[in-house]
């Protein structure tokens, strides 16, 4: 398979398919990536996809391929995904799964969201995305190959939960003004994946999630309180559009709740961390 993107996520799809005696092959964006992943094992080049295609032939031109490679820092578009996907040879067709973000529904004001509703972006990352899945459909419209699009929550797990912000006291709104938001473990969204992969319909958009949806400040305190850290001081809203950093109020201004049965059904996945709690106290027991 060919990895594009070879971030947290990438690298730990890349170490359980060399467990299973796959082959893969790793496109990322600077070569100290490329030589970490060298070192271990796997076949990795460095390419600058917001200057250049890649050149895909050969063993590289691998028909299983995920894509976890973000779009640019700015900008409603990823040229980025256009640079790959007109690198790819029309003799193969290859099968494309696409980490997207539940971002493309915009702000639902609190409602249960399914994958029929329509994309509703509002900011600038979330139109990126959204742009990305739209040229993968033009692309498979185009009879290039199949997709399988996966809009993921917030990712936690070992090394990414808040605790730095918390080790610095930063502050957040209380449970009355913070909007509803949906997690997804790491190890869980790598198996989402490979089943993606294996079982996704073409063309198929995949809500992810663990379907417990939450409350932003109670996701903060529950950390605070498993890491024996301070509870973040606490700030009204209207403090917080002169505290907190424009990202941080971007998600604080959409709220909804994610219906992910039909990943759970279709992929017939079964989550290790089905929860926030056992997730949290798996990230502990990781070292984090």
């Amino acid at each position: 398979m060919l990895i594009v993107g070879c971030g947290d996520v990438g690298r730990r799809v890349a170490s359980a398919a060399r467990l299973r005696g796959e082959t893969i092959y790793c496109l990322v964006g600077t070569q100290a990536s490329a030589a970490a992943l060298l070192e271990n094992g796997v076949s990795a080049i460095a390419v600058d996809l917001d200057k250049t295609a890649p050149s895909l032939r050969g063993d590289w031109d691998q028909r299983q391929i995920f894509y976890f490679a973000p779009p640019p820092a700015s900008g409603r578009e990823d040229p980025r995904m256009r640079r790959f996907l007109e690198a790819l040879s029309q003799d193969v067709r290859h099968r494309i799964v696409y980490i997207s973000t539940t971002g493309v529904y915009g702000d639902c004001h609190g409602e249960w969201v399914d994958e029929q509703r329509p994309a509703n972006p509002q900011v600038d990352r979330a139109y990126r995305r959204y742009d990305a899945e739209q040229q993968l459909r033009a692309w498979r419209a185009a009879g290039h190959g199949e997709i399988v699009i996966l809009r993921v929550a917030g990712i936690y797990g070992p090394g990414k939960l808040p605790l730095e912000r918390l080790k610095r006291r930063l502050p957040m709104v209380g449970e009355g003004d913070a909007p509803w938001t949906n997690r997804i473990h790491i190890d869980d969204l790598v198996r989402v994946c490979e089943a993606a992969l294996a079982r996704g319909t073409d063309g198929a958009v995949y809500n992810v999630s663990d379907g417990r949806p939450g409350n932003m400040r109670d996701y903060f305190d529950r950390v605070a309180e498993l890491y024996g850290l301070p509870r973040a001081p606490l700030i009204s809203l209207a403090e917080a559009q002169d505290t907190l950093s424009a990202g941080l109020l971007s998600y604080l201004a959409e709220s909804r709740r994610l219906d992910s049965r039909r990943m759970r059904e279709e992929l017939q996945v079964s989550l290790r961390y089905p929860d926030l709690a056992s997730g949290l106290a798996a990230s502990r027991g990781a070292g984090d």
